[in-house]
Formats: C-alpha cells, sequence, structure tokens
C-alpha cells in the first residue's frame, strides 16, 4: 500500500539478485499471481482496491490457486489474536513491515525459499 516501502523491498530484492513484479493494485496483483510463477508473493493488508486478507483468501481459499508459491503477508497494522491466526493458516509467514529492514526481509526469503527446497514444503519454519 505504500508505494516507497514497496519501492525500497524490489531494490534490495533485485539486488539479492531476485527477479521482482510490484505492483500497487491489490486487483493487479491477484491477477498476476494467479496467471504467473512466482516462487514468493509478497502481500500486504491494506492494497487500495481489495484487501490483502481479500487477495489471500482468494490465493488459498477452498481451492490453492498458487499451491507452488509461498505467500508473505507484509502489514503495520496490529492484528488481534484471532486475526492473526486467521491469516497464518492460509499465509506461509507474518511480518509486521516497521519491524523489519528490507536487508531482513531478503534474509527471510532467503531462508523461508532454503527450507521449501530442502523439504519440499511450503510450510515456514518459523510460524
Amino acid at each position: 500500500d505504500d508505494h516507497f516501502v514497496s519501492e525500497l523491498y524490489v531494490r534490495a530484492l533485485k539486488r539479492a539478485g531476485f527477479n521482482v513484479e510490484s505492483t500497487i493494485s491489490g486487483q493487479e496483483g491477484l491477477k498476476k499471481a494467479t496467471e504467473g510463477h512466482y516462487d514468493v508473493i509478497l502481500l500486504d493488508i491494506m492494497t487500495p482496491d481489495i484487501t490483502g486478507i481479500e487477495a489471500l483468501n482468494e490465493l488459498r481459499g477452498e481451492v490453492d490457486k498458487v499451491p507452488n508459491s509461498l505467500i508473505l503477508i507484509t502489514t503495520n497494522l496490529d492484528q488481534d489474536d484471532d486475526s492473526r491466526a486467521a491469516l497464518e493458516s492460509k499465509a506461509d509467514g507474518y511480518l509486521i513491515k516497521a519491524e523489519i529492514t528490507p536487508k531482513t526481509l531478503v534474509g527471510i526469503i532467503k531462508q523461508m525459499l532454503s527450507y521449501k527446497e530442502s523439504s519440499g514444503s511450503t510450510e515456514n519454519p518459523q510460524q
């Protein structure tokens, strides 16, 4: 939802060697996620046209539309325990943006991908 923060993440990920696509629109992101192949999808809770929760429910509802992708929720909103548990049940990780730097995000994503590759699992060991 924040173009500046998004750009910081994009730059850090590209410097780390990742191919990155970015969008501010939740609808556009949802379309890209379901039409392409992504190892990791960063999904903010607050997006301009649909909420990240709606996008997450669309991606990982009754049918997992992105079974080969890890979904990492990013937010600055404080969630109550029930809301956070509901998000974590469908996502592979949950990060508070104010608590991480772009460099930290890169490290977390590398760790998630390494774990996924070594175990064949899409579950995050840090959840």
